[in-house]
């Protein structure tokens, strides 16, 4: 690896600073952001191995180019844990991402037009969960049901009603801004009345899930289950799709050759490793401390005065009320934090009178700070700087000193690869 980073320095040194500032952004700042996180050094390894050399269309003993060897015996390995992980029948490891992975499960199981039960998207839903601006809210029916105006919780009443009313095909939950854990057997109890499949996107918080810390839907006859592979797992960036094995080869048909052409591979391999490292006792502690971190952070911010959505949080994500708390727009919380190296994320609340662009939250995580060794302690100075930042937002000098505090701590947790 130190080869290429010289070749690299000599050959294109432009490039060369892009990554090495990178480098120092994330060595001397905090990530906040529920959905990044820190990869294992061994995942970095195979990422830029030769395995990204390879072309490799099909699955393992079915693919259409030779010198498949190696890559069959990984993809193998990458899906057997993974099933063992998530205790599913059948696992396809070959999604690019989160959403042709979301996207392959739609148009292998319905027809276009089908209607879709999901999560609305200002109440923590994702993009493919049928927002109007996305290509899947064009192809398919969505409809949505919404949170709690307070506590967040789901009324499985009125759920059930707009399922008889709409008779969905596929019931879906999961999430990507809503800081709260699921009643899986509820949505399998109004999925099984309208005779719906039931999918699940555990995408932010599947880490967890194989920490054996939050549910897991496939423990509760769940069709379909998909999550990222990085994120609270600490893979590399791709998809993965669970699934009954009933389900299994309309499944992997929709991936390849219905949605994408060749994998992967060097992720593939990544996933490997990820899912390797998942099934240790060290993993489960690690999801254990994710909960702790946000349990603390979310006290110390609510005890300072800040609004939390739906009031805490049950998983490793806070959605705070910047708007309601401070008088500050999200964008503008966001760059302010970003000042002083603790980086979050701009965020809509549920029914958000503000634009996406300047929504009314911020959207705080504990998984990267987890990963590098930080504990409550430090989830309550890092959310004492927060409040001080926001509470003050015309002192710069503040956010100067706070700046070299938060390097201070950050260089005393060294992050994982660097």
């Amino acid at each position: 690896m130190r080869a290429h980073r010289d070749l690299l320095e000599k050959s294109d040194p432009d490039v060369f600073a892009t990554l090495t500032g990178e480098e120092n952004r994330q060595r001397l700042g905090v990530e906040l952001i529920p959905s990044e996180n820190y990869t294992y050094p061994e995942v970095l390894a195979v990422l830029g191995s030769v395995f990204t050399n390879k072309y490799s269309e099909g699955y393992p003993g079915r693919r259409y180019y030779g010198g498949q060897e190696f890559t069959d015996r990984v993809e193998i390995l990458a899906r057997e844990r993974a099933c063992q992980v998530f205790r599913s029948e059948h696992a396809n490891v070959q999604p690019l991402s989160g959403s042709p992975m979301n996207q392959a499960v739609y148009l292998g199981l319905l027809e276009l037009g089908d209607t879709i039960l999901a999560m609305d998207l200002s109440h923590g839903g994702h993009l493919t969960h049928g927002a109007p601006v996305s290509h899947m809210g064009r192809l398919f029916n969505f409809v949505r049901y919404k949170t709690g105006a307070t506590d967040g919780a789901i009324d499985f009443d009125a759920v059930r009603e707009l399922a008889r009313e709409h008779k969905p095909k596929l019931v879906l939950c999961g999430y990507t801004s809503y800081p709260r854990d699921l009643d899986y057997a509820a949505f399998k109890a109004v999925a099984d009345e309208v005779g719906a499949y039931t999918m699940c996107d555990a995408s932010h918080y599947a880490g967890l899930v194989a920490g054996g810390v939050m549910k897991n839907p496939m423990d509760h006859g769940f069709d379909v289950m998909t999550t990222t592979s990085h994120k609270s797992l600490r893979g590399p960036r791709g998809g993965m799709i669970l699934c009954r094995k009933e389900l299994a080869a309309r499944i992997d048909k929709s991936v390849f050759p219905g949605l994408q052409g060749g994998p992967h591979m060097n992720v593939i391999a990544g996933i490997a490793i990820t899912m390797g490292k998942a099934l240790t006792p060290e993993f489960r502690d690690y999801a254990a401390q994710v909960l702790l971190n946000t349990q603390a952070f979310a006290g110390a911010l609510t005890s300072g005065g800040a609004q939390l959505v739906t009031g805490g949080t049950d998983n490793h994500m806070l959605v705070m009320n910047t708007q309601a708390s401070f008088g500050l727009d999200g964008r503008v919380a966001e760059e302010l934090l970003d000042e002083v190296g603790i980086t979050t994320n701009k965020q809509i609340i549920p029914d958000d009178p503000n634009p996406p662009l300047r929504p009314s939250g911020i959207r705080i995580g504990t998984p990267a700070a987890t990963t590098r060794g930080m504990k409550e302690r430090e989830m309550e100075r890092l959310a004492g700087w927060m409040l001080a930042v926001l509470g003050k937002p015309e002192d710069a000098a503040l956010r100067a000193d706070i700046r070299r505090e938060v390097e201070a701590m950050c260089l005393t947790f060294p992050v994982p690869g660097l």
